[in-house]
């Protein structure tokens, strides 16, 4: 086994948005990293976001302002997302948008030259900026770029088609904690160990690595793994944040999956039609057979389709069970599906063979975001020494729902974050021994178990008696991923109401005395949660 020591360095997991940003970051200061992914960063999740990124720009002149975005979001994850974080994350989304500019990012422009704001679900205002509907791609486009440059300038070191195996810990105390928090609020001493490295293993060769370095940031995205037929990437596999749950690594909010309203199946997974579509002015109805149900515009007059994901979902989800739901997008003008729809329409005529200025796409929640993730103050670090996480990995920003437009802002402003918050660990001399746990490997077909049981039972629409059955099929198996997977279930079953993506048809309603954030974390080899 090599041991490389990368003394000052920060080593980053993931080379998709979050950890692009914070390399980029960290050259700023003056700080080298390491930047570990299993794929290049063309083949990240991020390249696959469409609709644009949140920023209260006000260009349109609606009166939009930093507060009201701040207010939207943390309204629209039913007020238990960070609330420090989400509000300096809004105050800071039009420097973001700006940087990213200054990068090179193409957005789309108005008549008057101003960077160009689309409508997106849950906002009111005008606040989404956007690269056609290709958001996603032309953003990691330019950051890739910027990566590369630093590259050649010696500031960041990639180790491209490299898999994290697990971290690597300082010589001090080698116990995993043995308690936990009984709430969010009261975990703030941390955890006695200090993160110093990781082992990584090349996919070609097989050979292992103990990177040795001051700080790490984990960006490996988000759960799709372990889940089936999702709209994310496969390379998003979940391994990653099983094996720091095993550790003993505290997960916040493992409830909150946030089904997109419109997605349809294509090449065995869910294809994402871009809440673009409806920003733009595309409409749902359901089809009787007769007549057209505008179901969305009739039922919520204010925002009509656009409103948010959580509830758009359902409503598709309950219209599904007596008729076809579509999305209409035939009587936009072709001036807007040429120049600000124009991948969508692309995807949509290459995969689906239908052409959206003359025909409706039948449309389906699919499984899109996931809100929770590892558990980190508003810094971006965990209770663990040295041990940051940013991006869709990192339960923060979203609460129990996220509006669309604020995962690239997320992504970019806590790969930033997150690089900032590790600086003061880039001058702390590197330990020269560095202990880890070697992971088991977990029993074939295991990993397919999870993914069925969980994608059974945590849809749009849950009940308890599901999900404790589906809690004792998972005691039949060993695997991290499962005992990962029983945390995701008991968070649900612990949650006994409905608020945001986390809907309970035995608990329809949203009750106030679980207006907090769930916990969950390995006590002692055993799975132990103590949401509330």
């Amino acid at each position: 086994m090599d041991i490389i020591s990368a003394d000052n360095k920060i080593i980053i997991i993931g080379a998709g948005l979050a950890g692009l940003s914070a390399a980029i970051t960290l050259a700023k200061e003056g700080v080298d990293s390491v930047l570990i992914s299993s794929h290049p960063s063309e083949r990240a999740q991020s390249v696959m976001a469409e609709g644009g990124i949140n920023a209260a720009l006000n260009t349109k002149g609606e009166g939009d302002s930093s507060e009201k975005h701040f207010e939207e979001t943390f309204k629209a994850g039913r007020f238990i997302a960070d609330e420090k974080a989400v509000r300096e994350m809004t105050a800071a989304a039009p420097d973001v948008v700006k940087e990213l500019e200054s990068h090179g990012v193409c957005f789309n422009r108005d008549e008057n030259g101003n960077i160009d704001l689309r409508n997106f679900g849950g906002q009111k205002y005008k606040r989404t900026a956007f690269a056609k509907s290709d958001s996603g791609k032309q953003i990691m486009t330019a950051l890739i770029d910027e990566v590369r440059r630093l590259e050649v300038e010696g500031k960041v070191e990639r180790l491209s088609s490299h898999d994290f195996v697990t971290l690597l810990f300082s010589d001090g105390d080698k116990q995993l904690v043995s308690s936990a928090a009984d709430n969010a609020d009261e975990i703030s001493d941390r955890d006695k160990r200090r993160c110093t490295g990781a082992l990584v293993r090349n996919r070609y060769t097989g050979e292992t690595i103990k990177l040795i370095g001051s700080a790490v940031i984990m960006a490996v995205g988000g759960l799709h793994g372990l889940f089936e037929n999702t709209t994310g990437s496969l390379t998003d596999t979940g391994e990653a944040a099983a094996e720091l749950f095993r550790l003993g690594v505290t997960f916040a909010d493992l409830e909150f999956i946030q089904y997109h309203p419109t997605t349809v199946s294509s090449g065995g997974k869910r294809m994402l039609i871009s809440e673009a579509a409806r920003g733009e002015g595309g409409r749902l109805f359901a089809d009787t057979g007769k007549d057209r149900i505008y179901f969305m515009e009739e039922k919520y007059p204010e925002l009509g389709n656009l409103m948010p994901r959580d509830v758009t979902s359902r409503e598709i989800f309950f219209m599904r069970k007596k008729y076809p739901v579509y999305l209409d997008m035939s009587d936009l003008p072709e001036e807007i599906i040429d120049k600000k729809l124009a991948g969508l329409a692309r995807d949509c005529a290459k995969y689906l063979k239908k052409d959206i200025k003359k025909e409706p796409v039948e449309v389906a929640p699919g499984i899109h975001y996931f809100m929770g993730g590892i558990y980190t103050g508003a810094d971006h670090e965990t209770e663990i020494k040295g041990l940051f996480a940013a991006g869709e990995c990192c339960a923060l920003y979203h609460g129990a729902n996220r509006l669309g437009g604020n995962s690239l802002l997320g992504a970019v402003y806590g790969g930033k974050k997150a690089a900032l918050s590790a600086l003061r660990y880039a001058n702390v001399k590197c330990t020269p021994y560095a202990y880890y746990e070697e992971p088991p490997v977990s029993p074939a077909g295991e990993i397919t178990a999870v993914r069925r049981i969980l994608s059974d039972v945590l849809g749009v629409v849950r009940n308890g008696e599901a999900m404790r059955a589906a809690l004792q099929e998972l005691e039949s198996l060993s695997s991290k991923e499962a005992d990962f997977a029983r945390a995701f279930l008991q968070c649900a079953l612990f949650r006994e109401e409905s608020r945001g993506a986390h809907f309970r048809e035995d608990f329809p309603e949203e009750r106030d005395e679980y207006r907090r954030r769930s916990i969950a974390k390995v006590v002692q080899g055993v799975s132990v949660d103590h949401p509330f």
